[in-house]
Order: C-alpha cells, then sequence, then structure tokens
C-alpha cells in the first residue's frame, strides 16, 4: 500500500521535436550553394531552389537556427553573436535537461537524432571540442548529481550500466563484443511478455564517469569499423542505439527499499536520404534489399502512429495496425516510439539548395513523428518484489522446459490440416529455445542483483586501467614507430583503427600468418608485404593481389612516404604515417595536406582519365564530379564482387547527356553500364537502380562467405541478372521544328545516336502541314504563305507526322523494335509498332492539331528538339569459347578486345599503328621504368640523394624514346570522356 501511494502517476504526451539548421560546409561553399532555409520562432520555411514554387512550412517545438550569427571564443566554443543563433547551451537546456529530470524520476526516455549524412546530426548530439553536445553534458550532470545524492545518504545505491549495438542489413550486432561481430545471421530479438521486445545475449558494461562512457564508445566505434570493413558495409545505412541504463537503489527510514530504473536510449539513425534514393528506383529488387528495411519500415510505423494519434486511442485500442515486428529497428524502439517512454528527436537539415530534396524529407519526417503519443509510466518496484518476480518466473519457466508446461503445438497449428509433424516440432523447438532465452536472462538480471554497486564499480575500474594502460602504450609507440591509421567514408570512422608496423617485415592480407589481418571483399591470405629497412618503408604486393598507392596500380617493390594513400583491394583505404619523415618535415617548416576520404577517391578518378578540377566548374558539373567520384568505389566493389561470385558481370561508369536519355534539356548523368561478357549484351543503369543493385550484391555475397547453402540467389531476385526480354534504347533521334513556323515540310533521315554520340541507325522522318479538312499544304500555295512566324498566332495548325521507318540499326538489337516520343504538352508518350528487324517499317502516323497557336507554341517549335527514342530487345548469342572461362578471364579479354578495336580504329583513321609493334613498344616502355627504379632504389640503399646521369642515358636509348608517341596518345584518349579506354572497370 505504501509503495502504492507512492507510484507516480502514468504520463502521456506528444513525442518532442526539434530541427537545427547548420551552416554552410566547404562542399557547399565551393558549390556556391544558395540558402534555402529560414526559421522564425518555433517554424521552419524551406524555400524552393527554383523560387517558383510556395515555400512549405512547418511547427515544431523548436526551430533552432544555427546557420549564422555566432562568434568563436579562445577555448572554440560557439557563442551566440544575435538573438537568433542556437548555441550547444541552449539544446541542452531545451532537450538535455528534460532528459535527465525524466531520468532521475524513473522514466524510460528515448533521444532521436535524424537526417542526412552530413547534416550536422553528430554535432547536436556528440558534439565537439567546447561545445559538448547533449549526451556528453546528461552524463557529465548525471554522474555528478549520483555523487551528490551518495555523499548525502552513503546507503542508497545508483549504477550506471552501458550497452552499445548496430543493426545493419537487419542484423543486430553488440559492439561492446567483438565476438557477435563475427556470429552468423547476428544477435537474436526475443519478446519478453512484460518488458517487450530486447536483444538476447547483449552485454552490458558497469560505468562510473563519461571518461568510462568515451572510452566503451570509442571501443565500439573502432568493432564497428573492423566489422564494416570486413564486410563491406556502408556504416551511413546503419543505425546505432547506445543505451544506458540507470538504477537507483534508495530506502527510506521505515519503509522497504526501492529500485527505480531508467532507460536512456541515444537513437542515431542511418541517413535519411537512403530512403529517398532507394525508393526513388523502379528497380524489381527496390524492396529485396534487406538494407532498406529497417528504413521503410520505420517510416510505415511513424505513418501507422500518426494515424493512430489522429484517432485519439491508445495504440493497442486501435484499428489501424503498426508494424513495429517488420524489422529489428522498429521492434527495439517500440518503447521509444509507441510505448513506455519519454522521447525527443533531433532533426539535422542541411541549409543548401543542393540538398533541398533530403532535406525536405527529413521536415516531412520529423513532422509526421510530432503527432505520436507516448505513454510513459515511472519504472519503480520494491527491490525485493523485483528479485521475487524474477525467481518466480524462472522457477515456472523451468517447469515448463521440464515437462508437459510447453504449450501444446497441436493447438498452434490446429488452424491449419496441412502443417506437418516436422514443422509442428520445429515450433516446438522454437517456443522451447524462446522460454530458455528468457530464463537465462532473468538469471542474468538475478546475478546482477546480488552485486552492490561499489563491487560492479571496482571490477569495471579494474578492466578501465588495463584499457587505459593499453591505449598508453599504443599512443606512445605511434611517436616512434611507423603505422598505418583507416580512412572511412563516415569522417566519425576515420582513424579509429591502427596498425603499427613493430617488425622489419610485416606481412598484410586474412591468413593466420599475416601479422596485419584483414579481412573482406578480394583479400588474399598474403595480400602485402611490408618491409621497414632503417628510416625507409617498402611495399611489395603478393600476386594476382590488388593494391592502389596514390591511386596508381602497384606492380613492383615501392617505397612509402609519410601521408602515401594505399588501398587494398577494393574496400580497405589506409594512410601512412612515417614518424622520421613526418618529424623531419616539421623541422623544416613542412606542412602535409589532410588526407581524407573524398581526397582518396578524388585521386583515384583523376589517375583513371577523369578530370577532377573544380576551377571554374558550374554546379551542375561540380555535381556530377561528386556522383562520378561517390561512385567509383561502389563500381569497383560490384566488379570484385562478380568476381569472387564468378557472375560474369562487368560494370562500368558512363557518362550520359540528357539528349541520350531523351531530354532537350537538363544535366549530364552518371550511370552504370552493365555488360554481360557471356552474350556480350549491355544495359544502363541509373545511380539509384545500381546502388540498390549493390547493397543486394553485398547480402548476396556475405551469404557466400557464410557458406549459406542458398547464396546464389534464382535469376528473379539475383541482382547480377538482367533479361533480354526488357527493351533497351538504342539511340535517339532530335527533329528539329521550326518549319512548322513557316509551315513548311520536313522529310528527312536523321541519324540515330547512342549515349555514347556513336551512330547506330538512320530514322526516316516526314513532317507534312495540313489545311483545316487535312489535305497537305502545297508549295504554291499562297494562301498558306508565312512571312512571319507571329503571324500564325491566334490561328489554328495542324500537321501530320510520320516515321517511315529505320536503317542499319545494330544486328544485336532488333528484335521488337519501336519509337516513342512526346510532342509539346503531351503527357503520354507516341508508340509505333513493335517489329523485328534492324531495317524496320512502321508508316506510322498522327495528325497534330494546335487551336489556337499561342506564343508558348512558336517559343517551343523555335526552340526546343523533338526527341524521338528507339527501343529494341537484345538477341541472346551464345560463343562456345567464352563459356568455360571465369569472370577474371572474360574481363581481361574483354580488355584486350577494346585495345585491339582502338588500335583498328586508329589505323583505319590513318593513325598509323601497328599491333604487333605497339604491344612490343608497351612492353619496352615498362621494361624501362622498372629498370630506372632499380637505379633509384639502389642509390637510396647506398644513402645517396642522386644518381650517376649516364646510367639513366644508359636507359634511356634513342630506340626507347620513340615510346613518346604511344604514351602522349593514351593520356589524350583518357581525357575523352566518351573514349572506351577510360571506362572504370
Amino acid at each position: 500500500k505504501q509503495w502504492y501511494q507512492r507510484r507516480v502517476a502514468i504520463t502521456a504526451g506528444t513525442i518532442k521535436v526539434a530541427v537545427r539548421v547548420r551552416p554552410f560546409n566547404m562542399r557547399e561553399q565551393e558549390r556556391g550553394a544558395k540558402l534555402v532555409i529560414d526559421m522564425q520562432g518555433s517554424q521552419t520555411i524551406i524555400n524552393h531552389p527554383k523560387g517558383n514554387v510556395e515555400p512549405k512550412k512547418f511547427h515544431f517545438d523548436y526551430s533552432y537556427w544555427s546557420h549564422d550569427g555566432y562568434k568563436e571564443d579562445a577555448e572554440g566554443y560557439m557563442h551566440p553573436d544575435d538573438d537568433r543563433y542556437c548555441d550547444q547551451a541552449r539544446v541542452f537546456k531545451d532537450l538535455g535537461e528534460g532528459v535527465l529530470f525524466n531520468a532521475w524520476a524513473g522514466y524510460n526516455c528515448s533521444l532521436f537524432a535524424y537526417g542526412q549524412t552530413g547534416s550536422g546530426k553528430s554535432y547536436s548530439i556528440v558534439g565537439y571540442g567546447a561545445n559538448k553536445g547533449v549526451i556528453p553534458v546528461v552524463c557529465q550532470r548525471l554522474f555528478s548529481k549520483i555523487e551528490e545524492k551518495v555523499a548525502a545518504k552513503p546507503q542508497d545505491e545508483y549504477e550506471v550500466n552501458l550497452a552499445m549495438i548496430e543493426i545493419y542489413n537487419e542484423q543486430v550486432r553488440d559492439l561492446l563484443n567483438p565476438a557477435s561481430l563475427k556470429l552468423k545471421g547476428g544477435l537474436k530479438i526475443r519478446e519478453h511478455p512484460k518488458k517487450g521486445f530486447y536483444v538476447d545475449k547483449l552485454t552490458t558494461h558497469a560505468v562510473g564517469s563519461y571518461e568510462n562512457i568515451e572510452m566503451k564508445m570509442d571501443n565500439g566505434t573502432k568493432n564497428r569499423t573492423v566489422a564494416a570493413t570486413a564486410m563491406n558495409a556502408t556504416s551511413s545505412r546503419a543505425h546505432t542505439i547506445v543505451a544506458l541504463t540507470f538504477v537507483q537503489k534508495t530506502k527510506e527510514e521505515g519503509q522497504q527499499a526501492m529500485t527505480k530504473t531508467s532507460v536512456i536510449n541515444l537513437v542515431d539513425l542511418a541517413g535519411s536520404e537512403r530512403a529517398a534514393s532507394t525508393a526513388a528506383t523502379g528497380d524489381r529488387l527496390k524492396e529485396g534489399a534487406a538494407i532498406n528495411q529497417s528504413l521503410s519500415t520505420l517510416g510505415n510505423v511513424i505513418a501507422a502512429l500518426a494515424d493512430v494519434a489522429a484517432e485519439g486511442k491508445a495504440p493497442g485500442k486501435s484499428k489501424v495496425i503498426v508494424p513495429f515486428r517488420d524489422s529489428s529497428l522498429t521492434k527495439l524502439l517500440k518503447n521509444a516510439l509507441g510505448g513506455n517512454s519519454k522521447t525527443v528527436m533531433m532533426a539535422a537539415v542541411s541549409p543548401a539548395d543542393i540538398n533541398y530534396d533530403e532535406s525536405l524529407s527529413t521536415l516531412k519526417f520529423a513532422d509526421r513523428v510530432k503527432r505520436i503519443k507516448t505513454v510513459a509510466e515511472v519504472n519503480e518496484s520494491p527491490t525485493e518484489k523485483l528479485i521475487r518476480e524474477l525467481r518466480e518466473e524462472n522457477a515456472k519457466l523451468m517447469h515448463m522446459l521440464g515437462g508437459s508446461g510447453i504449450p501444446d503445438v497441436a493447438m498452434i497449428a490446429e488452424a491449419s490440416t496441412e502443417v506437418s509433424e516436422e514443422e509442428k516440432e520445429k515450433m516446438r523447438k522454437e517456443i522451447e529455445d524462446e522460454l530458455r532465452a528468457q530464463m537465462m536472462q532473468n538469471h542474468m538480471e538475478l546475478e546482477d542483483s546480488e552485486k552492490s554497486a561499489s563491487q560492479k564499480l571496482q571490477e569495471m575500474e579494474k578492466a578501465m586501467e588495463e584499457e587505459r594502460k593499453k591505449k598508453q602504450s599504443d599512443t606512445e609507440k605511434r611517436h616512434k614507430k611507423p603505422y598505418l591509421w583507416n580512412l572511412n567514408e563516415d569522417p566519425a570512422l576515420s582513424g579509429v583503427v591502427c596498425h603499427l608496423i613493430e617488425r622489419t617485415k610485416v606481412l598484410i592480407g586474412k591468413g593466420e600468418k599475416c601479422q596485419v589481418r584483414l579481412q573482406g571483399l578480394s583479400i588474399m591470405d598474403e595480400h602485402a608485404l611490408i618491409e621497414v629497412d632503417k628510416q625507409l618503408i617498402y611495399i611489395t604486393v603478393r600476386e594476382n593481389a590488388k593494391v592502389t598507392l596514390n591511386g596508381d596500380p602497384l606492380t613492383t617493390r615501392t617505397e612509402l612516404h609519410h601521408n602515401d594513400r594505399i588501398l587494398f583491394s577494393a574496400g580497405h583505404v589506409y594512410v601512412v604515417h612515417h614518424p622520421y619523415q613526418f618529424k623531419k618535415a616539421n623541422k623544416a617548416g613542412k606542412t602535409f595536406e589532410p588526407v581524407t576520404w573524398d581526397v582518396v577517391q578524388t585521386e583515384i578518378a583523376e589517375k583513371s582519365g577523369f578530370d577532377v578540377d573544380r576551377k571554374g566548374k558550374s554546379p551542375e558539373e561540380l555535381l556530377l564530379q561528386e556522383d562520378l567520384i561517390s561512385l567509383m568505389p561502389m563500381v569497383n566493389e560490384a566488379n570484385a564482387i562478380s568476381v569472387e561470385l564468378d557472375k560474369k558481370k562487368l560494370f562500368e561508369i558512363v557518362l550520359v547527356a540528357p539528349q541520350a536519355r531523351g531530354l532537350s534539356k537538363g544535366r549530364t548523368e552518371v550511370m552504370v553500364k552493365i555488360s554481360d561478357l557471356i552474350h556480350n549484351n549491355s544495359w544502363l543503369w541509373d545511380r539509384n537502380k545500381f546502388i540498390n543493385r549493390k547493397y543486394k550484391m553485398l547480402e548476396m555475397y556475405q551469404g557466400y562467405v557464410d557458406e549459406d547453402a542458398d547464396w546464389d540467389l534464382p535469376q528473379d531476385i539475383d541482382p547480377f541478372y538482367e533479361t533480354v526480354a526488357s527493351h533497351v534504347l538504342i539511340g535517339q533521334a532530335q527533329i528539329h521544328l521550326k518549319c512548322l513556323t513557316y509551315l513548311i515540310g520536313f522529310e528527312e533521315s536523321v541519324i540515330i545516336t547512342d549515349y555514347q554520340a556513336q551512330e547506330r541507325g538512320y530514322l526516316q522522318v516526314n513532317i507534312v502541314p495540313l489545311k483545316q479538312d487535312e489535305t497537305p499544304i502545297e508549295d504554291d500555295d499562297d494562301d498558306y504563305f508565312v512571312e512571319e512566324p507571329n503571324e500564325l498566332i491566334g490561328k489554328n495548325m495542324k500537321y501530320k507526322f510520320i516515321i517511315v521507318g529505320a536503317k542499319g540499326l545494330p544486328q544485336k538489337i532488333s528484335n521488337d523494335v519501336y519509337c516513342e516520343f512526346k510532342l509539346y504538352l503531351e503527357d503520354s508518350p507516341n508508340e509505333t509498332d513493335h517489329i523485328n528487324s534492324k531495317n524496320p517499317d512502321w508508316n506510322w502516323s498522327k495528325v497534330f492539331s494546335h487551336s489556337p497557336v499561342t506564343e508558348q507554341l512558336l517559343e517551343y517549335l523555335n526552340e526546343e528538339v523533338l526527341i524521338v527514342k528507339v527501343w529494341g530487345k537484345q538477341r541472346l548469342e551464345d560463343d562456345s569459347k567464352v563459356n568455360k572461362l571465369t569472370t577474371k578471364e572474360l574481363k581481361s579479354l574483354n580488355e584486350k578486345e577494346k585495345l585491339t578495336s582502338y588500335m583498328k580504329k586508329m589505323e583505319g583513321a590513318g593513325g598509323g599503328f601497328d599491333m604487333a609493334t605497339t604491344v612490343r613498344k608497351i612492353e619496352l616502355m615498362h621494361q624501362m621504368v622498372t629498370e630506372i627504379k632499380k637505379v633509384t632504389d639502389d642509390a637510396k640503399k647506398d644513402g645517396k640523394t642522386t644518381v650517376d646521369v649516364a646510367a639513366i642515358d644508359a636507359i634511356l636509348t634513342p630506340e626507347r624514346m620513340k615510346l613518346n608517341d604511344v604514351s602522349q596518345m593514351i593520356q589524350d584518349e583518357k581525357k575523352n570522356p566518351n573514349s572506351q579506354l577510360c571506362c572504370i572497370s
């Protein structure tokens, strides 16, 4: 009765939502981005970049303007310089203090961070330097208050335990338990009848200060980075949950001991742009990838909860079904979103026009979240009662497992007479498994309750002290020894993995003999060897291994220097730290440019022949560059998976102009060409479709690595498969319509060109101006003579558009050929008949009528170009010579065929290239470079800083110097964006 009287009443309320806008980042500044976000009080306004669309307005609990109006003090803290700017202190006051108050009151609390990658989520939640975010300040104040309470009442006990999980690809992993990262399928999510969903076998760690929390989170981040690289996972698509369990055990005089528990969930959701981009594609596999499941289900849950809130009923009493069970993320967030929790969401948006779509998506998501209602209650019970209930529950579970207590599976399956005995037995085992897991969880809680808070802290401090010593030792070694530090596309994961080079010879690979163990795509057992010779460091690539140094493929033993960038295979990027060279450069006043993920990818793109110079580029050109650079590692990854799984597919980056996509205007797009190396067919995928397929390829590869029996998927869900039954774009013909403004006819054979501006055939098109009775206007008919196009305004215009046929289409794409186009304001395209021929005769026609002619129509006819797209299906041709070759062999053959084709083309153009001679020249060039490298290496070994000119002259003989014409030809050709040699494969 006393406990009942003390219990705080259940409280209901909506989720608090705050939106924050950051300053322009360097990328946005370089591109001359325009500000599209505005805030007035609690209102957030987003303006369309084109300015001709009504601004969209959203109301939230808080709209934080942090774009400008600040000044930085000596310690680096950003202070408001005007009334509008919101600093970290204000964010904590509005959001953090509520989290802290509710935690002490015994409520579960959840703090979400949502927004596209790079929008500023981490700054608000974690912060940096003097600008501490909500989490560190909450933790620091929590421990400060614990100290005050213990000093006042030493008999009371307070515990803080930490757990850290990641959800990636629907798999849950314990980031503080490295062993779980290798567990096939991840940790299981189970459901307790009273407490709801929980992660089975999740480890929790006692912490006594924010320093302890930081150390544990750093360990978790390191484990996350290693696991992500090994699985070729994209970190920005992972959700991270840090759970702090705060337990208060207090006893008032003359009353029984009470236990109050609060779980503080800190949730970093995957970048919001992924949901938009993957959903935008029309690909048949868009819902197939498990990586999209959590994001799409979260959206469905939010929408359903908003509908429930609109009804004004509790989630359990509403007719709306909330699909919490459809993904791992939503199961674990059930309490935070629709149950026992006080919840806050921080949505971060970019201020720039170039991120308009992602920012609008974030604001719409936040707008739905603010409507959700949660019902929170204080988690407080008498301590003895909690322990007794756990013991009673375990006894009950033991009884059920021991005999007749398990629910009758036959009753579960009675609704279906088709359930086999095997299926019933499987169901029985699943129930047993759940009961055992529940019993184990209760047992762990009982064991934990028997330890005092001081015992747990002593054990924790002992483990932490060992970690501190190791960390200090590693830091000292890094001042003296060379090491490799990692780079990741997520800046938060860069520099968290360091491999010290402590021996004269360090083997790198996935084999047990290697001192530096790397796991992942195309990593060999012995991939590379690093050797240290006094102050010099060398790297040698093992046979068949792929290593790139500073953007160039590595083939021979090469010296490493400070800040060199090494790419092992397709996914492991490391930077060299050379302490001797670093100290020497510092003394000489030399500085090194910072190395980032973008720097490395830009370097690789540049060495592959792409123009990456940002000077003088328009915003559209800069966007094209960024798309290209971001797509390159993904394409390399897809090719590596294709080789590993022997899928006989090749992926290449191509640039496709708007006209090649059937548009008269627009920007050039980066697309991916997929080639079937067996049948010599190819398809073009847009960026979104390729990215979505690539994630499915990664799932498939992981199944292969895990030795799943069904890793090789059937064709209908195989991400590598494309059917010849689908149409491909042969090319397009551009028709100029200006003649119609003078009522003059058109009869031409127009060139059909593909995305590479290559001629693919001819399209015969006729345009016949008509009188109102639809008879042709003759040339000598003076009544229809037009001196100035403006004379047509207000009159009626008719003409017949005729597609006669096409000639000379590729034999390879001559099945089911047809044309389509949209003229002027048409909503749906016009389409000819489908014909199997490389010279189809359609004789298709349509009469167009404009009543009356307007200035807009004349402007269209004068300035726009009509794009007629020609589609066809590819023929499936088998080549018995290549059927038995592996993907690697087929790729090599494909590259040789491209070079042979190019050389023949040059010969035909009068280039004077002889294939045999050219190959010999290239071999001599490679030999010459190798010999020069040997001369310089020998000189370095002897401690020399110069080499003998005569030794170089002996290598650069007049005969060999004739190679200059070949090297110049290759360099010129690589700069050509339409070259066959500049595709990335």
